[in-house]
């Protein structure tokens, strides 16, 4: 299997060095963040010894029975939807929290924070299709919730915006809502949020796109890890 995840992951990285150098970027500049959910923590030491440190899961009861498992150290992201009741749990625990899309868990998230003594890393999710199925907010809405938790929270420190991008067969048919992503982080930064740096979109079957719209963290799971098996207990 770490040979598996060795090769995957040297593919994936090829790919993505090639998608940057297209736009005209620096490869150096896309984090991989190996999506692990559903995955062993056996799979995960696989990934850190071929150099990836960071690694996304969507649950926050997974993440923290995984964390003690794996003894390399290594960066954890929460990329899934984050319930309010929940947040106590996650704060601290994690590098960065990819999915806020309320001011209700914006302000749990500040509010955790303050009494553990810390700043969390927080990305704006952002739903630019506004599809029904998927979390996040739309355009207008995470320009509007970016700059009032900016303002009204001290503990939270709002890092950029993340976009799940609805699924298709060809990449080029979601490349105007990675632009659209993209053009709204250039112009939140403009606004004032210094703080933002992070753009976290783009997995497994779009990635490259998502890259050449200016992409700095790419989230990969089945690319590395192959496919889930959603029947396992």
């Amino acid at each position: 299997m770490q040979e598996t995840i060795r090769n995957n992951i040297d593919r994936v990285l090829e790919r993505a060095a090639k998608a940057a150098q297209r736009a005209g970027r620096d490869p150096k500049d896309i984090t991989l963040i190996a999506v692990s959910k559903m995955h062993p923590a056996e799979d995960v030491e696989a990934a850190a010894k071929c150099g990836v440190l960071d690694f996304g899961e969507n649950k926050v009861q997974e993440l923290l029975s995984k964390q003690p498992l794996v003894e390399i150290p290594v960066r954890w992201h929460l990329i899934g939807h984050l319930q309010t009741n929940k947040v106590r749990q996650a704060v601290g625990k994690v590098v960065l929290i990819h999915s806020v899309d309320s001011m209700h868990l914006a302000e749990e998230i500040d509010k955790r924070s303050a009494a553990a003594g810390i700043v969390s890393d927080i990305l704006i999710q952002v739903n630019a299709a506004q599809e029904e199925s998927k979390f996040g907010v739309g355009l207008n809405e995470a320009e509007a919730l970016a700059l009032q938790a900016a303002e009204e929270f001290k503990n939270i420190r709002i890092r950029g915006l993340m976009e799940i991008a609805p699924y298709a067969e060809d990449p080029e048919e979601v490349r105007i809502y990675f632009r659209q992503v993209a053009k709204l982080y250039e112009e939140l930064k403009s606004a004032g949020i210094t703080s933002m740096d992070t753009l976290s979109m783009g997995m497994s079957g779009d990635f490259e796109t998502a890259i050449e719209e200016g992409s700095t963290h790419i989230r990969v799971g089945t690319a590395i890890f192959g496919e889930r098996d959603y029947n396992k207990k």
